[in-house]
């Protein structure tokens, strides 16, 4: 076939999928819901109270806004809807606020400590009561200095209407109803620990569904289920009138490699329940910014979610399953949807049957076709793995090479260009991949196949690609990964088109029938691959803007297309060998890729925007700090104070010298190396995520808290087996951080804090998150540490910083001119703290 009927078809018949995945994404799953009745779920109601909510403005706990102003809202929003409730249903109402501690290995492994935090719990049930309950979670704080609108007033919001909803039904359901507006997510997820171990209608629980946010606004994507219980996924799958779920994104998500996490763990780990998870996905570029206001969560989101969580909460509240959903625990779920229209469900035992099977058949028609006569099995068999071999050597040559451009993007400073333009990305890294692709076979084309019959390597390339996609579908499965339903694509369909047009591939030359026919075989699982890379780049890339300076975003988003081009490219590498010439389409795939990475080079692609529509802010966080280092008599032996900077992402300050000039290099931040986490006031132990030297420090005035913290040590005792218990008292802010190293030669071994053992992070030294809301007692604590010998220079360093996110003592004079002098297309959150540094 010459070349112009060749690659060039296969490279449309690509971008024809790649349009087609695109309205999968911008229409099918963007249809209007239809408008609400009279007893449906209303967006308009729902966005009234997301208004309402978002105005009180940023609601951390603590502060007066989230502790007092919100909850006064929903509270009474919450007695409207009972005064208008019909007799079915009773509306029970109760304001807990918890105090409590725990271990969580989330971020490198820390402990938890709440004081006062609040919930407001509403319970909707029959008028005769209800043994069991299906739980529905939000949370109504925001992170500091944004309104919170997406994350995740806007649940709340909805949550609250379909209250209304279902009070004002007169069907009476079979099980209750618990709504948990919960006051403390933000600082790690508190308040749905407080609620779960400790408030008594926790325990007639059976299932739950959380409402999160990853993004603003959108599709509300179900991202976790389980664990086990696939009765709980079919549920969804039957109840929801828009549904929206990958079990891809739950292995994603539970491999930790999104640096996030909900209160359903804490439910499925302290509560031992089963539940499912969703959230918000779209646009994650302004997730935790000032921009995320109510204004951008368009009111067909609002109405599609609520419909989904009003038709599933029913479902639940009225299931015969609900009340022994403990008996339903059998077994993982394998669970997609198709293009946004339906969800497929089917237990993943199941999945693990039809795989192995569908696996063994390739390899049954592979081994048919190598099997023959002795000298003939040799050379098909040979011929079979040198073209396997040959698959995979250009795979590793292309993620190399492609890293390769993304290490050198990164090194000269040019790192996230496609932030903010993502076709970059594409005609960088993915032109640099497919040309690699080519190249390589190209050359084995011409040097290691010279003068064999084009149709048999045709045939052979096609066996290798789908020798290797079976090997992968047999090991995904016995990995237990439920994701191995992709690999089952692309192993059926491929092998289905073979047999198809088995005798077209033995024809000379690939006529026009020939490439219709395959590429009409290829359909499905090449639709639905680009179909799932649009949901993954769309989740991951505005990730990457928040990641932190140690993982160069460039060689993960490279690593990401080059993967995909991999699988894209799987079953197209044998025409490669069909066609006569690729000669043209490497040269045009080269000439995009090299103007490309000149533009990048020359820094016209500026990574950030500040367009009013559709902003991709750079995050900056800034706090005001004071330090006291303290020797073991408790005298002052150093200290400063500066404005710290963090860079929330690769590129540290560098676009910001220019508009900040006394922000540059000169003022790097240098580790304390005797002092816990290098003596720098994390809020939470992030440390691992960002490098110390990029990591400022700009000289400042010291800041006088008009509240300032309290640290008190009460009582010393010697303990049995060479033990001393130190007792603490500390007052202070509504966020503190307290961090523990012991000296060398000493052991802390256990404390009164989470279940008693002290946990480590990453690094070694112990940290303890601290919050509190209104009215709490002095937090008292005690530490015990094992010291074998006497130590003159002390047993155990200790810091406490205390952390000012609200109120009069927030931000400095200073502080406010550093920030005013930022660029618009920053988010800059700022606040002061102070860091004292003890020795006992």
């Amino acid at each position: 076939l010459p070349e112009a009927r060749g690659a060039p078809l296969v490279l449309l018949y690509l971008l024809g999928l790649r349009a087609l995945a695109q309205v999968s994404h911008r229409q099918l799953l963007s249809r209007s819901p239809a408008a609400a009745g009279p007893r449906e779920f209303s967006a308009s109601r729902a966005r009234g109270y997301l208004d309402n909510i978002t105005a009180i403005g940023p609601r951390t706990v603590g502060s007066p806004q989230n502790e007092v102003l919100a909850v006064n809202y929903l509270l009474e929003q919450i007695r409207g809807i009972e005064r208008e409730s019909t007799d079915a249903h009773k509306i029970s109402v109760d304001i807990q606020r918890p105090t409590g501690s725990f271990s969580i290995d989330f971020l490198g492994g820390f402990t938890s400590y709440y004081a006062n935090i609040t919930n407001v719990v509403v319970k909707l049930e029959p008028r005769s009561g209800a043994e069991h309950a299906v739980l529905s979670n939000c949370h109504f704080d925001s992170v500091p200095n944004t309104p919170g609108a997406s994350d995740d007033a806007v649940s709340c919001a909805v949550m609250l209407e379909i209250l209304n909803t279902l009070s004002k039904s007169s069907e009476s359901l079979q099980h209750a109803v618990i709504f948990l507006f919960n006051g403390a997510e933000e600082n790690i997820l508190q308040a749905s620990h407080g609620f779960i171990t400790q408030h008594e209608w926790a325990k007639s629980i059976r299932a739950f569904i959380n409402l999160e946010a990853a993004g603003v606004g959108g599709k509300e994507l179900v991202f976790q289920t389980g664990p086990e219980n696939p009765w709980l996924v079919q549920a969804y799958v039957v109840a929801a009138k828009h549904p929206f779920a990958s079990v891809v994104a739950q292995e994603i998500f539970q491999s930790g490699i999104i640096p996030a996490d909900t209160d359903f763990r804490i439910y499925r780990d302290f509560g031992n329940v089963p539940g499912i998870d969703l959230a918000f996905i779209e646009n994650g570029y302004i997730y935790h910014t000032e921009y995320d206001t109510s204004d951008r969560i368009l009111t067909d989101s609002i109405q599609r979610a609520g419909d989904n969580i009003l038709a599933v909460l029913k479902y639940l509240a009225t299931s015969e399953k609900l009340a022994k959903s403990f008996e339903y625990r059998h077994g993982n779920v394998v669970f997609f949807d198709i293009f946004g229209l339906f969800v497929l469900a089917y237990p993943a035992r199941v999945g693990t049957i039809m795989n192995y099977i569908i696996a063994a058949i390739a390899l049954f028609y592979l081994s048919k076709k190598v099997l023959q006569p002795k000298p003939r099995a040799v050379h098909n068999l040979k011929k079979l793995l040198t073209a396997f071999s040959l698959t995979l050597t250009s795979w590793v040559c292309t993620l190399v090479a492609v890293l390769l451009v993304a290490m050198f993007v990164s090194i000269i400073g040019r790192a996230l260009s496609w932030y903010t333009h993502f076709y970059v990305s594409v005609s960088l890294y993915g032109t640099a991949a497919a040309a690699k692709l080519i190249l390589v076979h190209m050359l084995a084309k011409k040097f290691f196949y010279k003068n064999v019959n084009e149709q048999y390597l045709g045939d052979v390339f096609f066996d290798a690609s789908l020798m290797i996609w079976s090997i992968v579908l047999a090991v995904m499965t016995q990995m237990g990964l439920c994701s191995a339903f992709i690999c089952t694509l692309w192993v059926a369909f491929p092998l289905l088109t073979k047999l198809m047009i088995h005798k077209e591939f033995s024809q000379k030359g690939a006529t026009i029938k020939f490439i219709v026919m395959y590429m009409l075989g290829m359909f499905v699982p090449y639709l639905y691959m680009l179909y799932l890379s649009w949901t993954v780049f769309e989740m991951f890339t505005p990730v990457m803007g928040r990641s932190g300076s140690e993982i160069p975003p460039d060689m993960v988003l490279a690593g990401f297309i080059v993967i995909f081009t991999m699988i894209l490219s799987s079953y197209f590498i044998n025409f490669i060998y069909l066609v006569k010439s690729t000669k043209t389409t490497l040269v045009t795939l080269t000439t995009v890729f090299v103007v490309t990475l000149v533009l990048v080079c020359s820094g016209i692609f500026f990574p950030y925007s500040s367009d009013a529509a559709n902003p991709k802010p750079k995050r900056v966080f800034l706090q005001h700090t004071s330090r006291r280092f303290h020797d073991l008599d408790g005298n002052v032996v150093k200290s400063d104070s500066g404005i710290w900077i963090n860079g929330f992402d690769y590129n540290g300050i560098s676009h910001i010298t220019p508009h900040v000039p006394e922000i540059n290099d000169t003022i790097r931040t240098p580790c304390e190396e005797q002092a816990p986490f290098c003596g720098l006031p994390w809020i939470l132990p992030v440390h691992f995520m960002f490098r110390f030297v990029k990591n400022w420090y700009l000289p400042a005035p010291e800041i006088l808290p008009r509240s300032p913290i309290h640290f008190k040590l009460l009582s010393k005792k010697l303990m049995p087996w060479n033990s001393v218990r130190l007792n603490f008292e500390v007052s202070g802010p509504s966020h503190m951080s307290l961090y523990v190293r012991p000296r060398a030669g000493s052991a802390l071994s256990r404390w009164s804090l989470g279940d008693g053992m002290p946990v480590a992070s990453l690094g070694g030294d112990y940290f303890v998150f601290y919050s509190r809301g209104l009215h709490a007692a002095p937090w008292h604590f005690w530490v015990e540490l094992t010291a074998p010998e006497e130590h003159t220079d002390g047993i155990v360093s200790l810091a406490i910083a205390a952390h000012y996110f609200f109120g009069e003592d927030q931000k400095s004079p200073q502080l406010y001119a550093l920030l005013e002098r930022f660029p618009n297309w920053t988010f800059s959150s700022g606040w002061s703290c102070t860091y004292d540094l003890f020795v006992f």
